[in-house]
């Protein structure tokens, strides 16, 4: 009976932590501009399902080489987006930015069109499907590696859908060359760019015209609150620094850190609840968290 007892007040006491949580689901995000069937990962906090407010959203972009799910699957913590999105009361969104879409539009390929499937077609589809702050000033993004230039990217071109935009590792100069890589990994990943931008070197020069280290004036001007880190082991930590100081030259406010680590899920899963918190305060300041 004793053993009993002990077993009923040990099942209660670990109920805070074997409780509800976030739930996550996969949802279908076509593309009509690409004429291509996309998905993304969609983490809902545990209170969505208990009322019929509105949410802030964080659209949480992937690195090259990855897909929608990496955010889900590749952090050491499995269970990282589900307890942030708790702990924030925000709807995080994981979309499609291929293997290496760059997100940007391609002026080469119109199978990757992926500035505007993000900004438009996935935004879009979450308004319309889940109870969101449909306005930029619920709206936050950042992203790892190609997810941290895409997040910089896209949020300094549209800065009418965002009010944040943050960059881990961020590949912010897509002209490899200025990367800290091996011979080899960079005759690797050429053709991949040369597929969306063209040959290196040629012109127009696309690399230059689409890269985050020449959008620090537009940064400036979009009015964005801004989050960087990258760590000093990685392979991208040069451009990361160049925009840092090209950022301070022009009097943007930003929140620049390095850490130690390299281009790692170990270093991401640590830096991502760094930006939930940075932006949880911008949200508060807007009005837009959810009680």
């Amino acid at each position: 009976m004793r053993l009993i007892r002990f077993l009923l007040c040990s099942g209660f006491l670990l109920l805070p932590f074997f409780g509800f949580s976030a739930k996550v689901d996969t949802l279908d995000v076509p593309s009509a501009a690409m004429k291509r069937n996309l998905r993304a990962g969609i983490v809902l906090p545990e209170s969505y399902a208990k009322g019929k407010a509105t949410y802030p959203v964080l659209y949480l972009l992937h690195g090259g080489g990855g897909q929608f799910s990496d955010w889900l699957k590749q952090t050491p913590d499995k269970t990282l987006l589900q307890r942030l999105s708790d702990q924030y009361n925000l709807i995080i969104v994981t979309p499609e930015g291929d293997r290496l879409g760059g997100y940007l539009d391609s002026p080469i390929q119109k199978d990757n069109l992926f500035e505007t499937y993000v900004t438009k077609e996935v935004v879009e589809k979450i308004d319309q499907t889940y109870r969101t702050v449909r306005d930029r000033k619920g709206r936050v993004i950042t992203g790892l590696s190609m997810g941290g230039h895409g997040a910089l990217y896209l949020a300094g071109r549209h800065p009418d859908l965002y009010c944040a935009a943050g960059s881990m590792s961020g590949a912010l100069d897509l002209n490899a060359t200025n990367w800290r890589i091996p011979p080899e990994f960079a005759k690797q990943i050429e053709p991949q760019f040369a597929r969306i931008l063209g040959p290196m070197g040629s012109t127009p020069d696309y690399y230059a015209a689409n890269s985050v280290v020449n959008m620090c004036d537009k940064l400036k001007a979009s009015g964005l609150k801004i989050i960087i880190d990258c760590g000093v082991d990685d392979f991208l930590i040069e451009p990361n620094r160049e925009v840092h100081r090209r950022l301070v030259y022009n009097k943007t406010e930003h929140d620049y850190t390095e850490r130690p680590g390299g281009h790692t899920w170990d270093y991401w899963q640590n830096s991502l609840p760094y930006h939930l918190l940075f932006f949880a305060n911008v949200l508060k300041a807007n009005g837009t968290t959810t009680q």
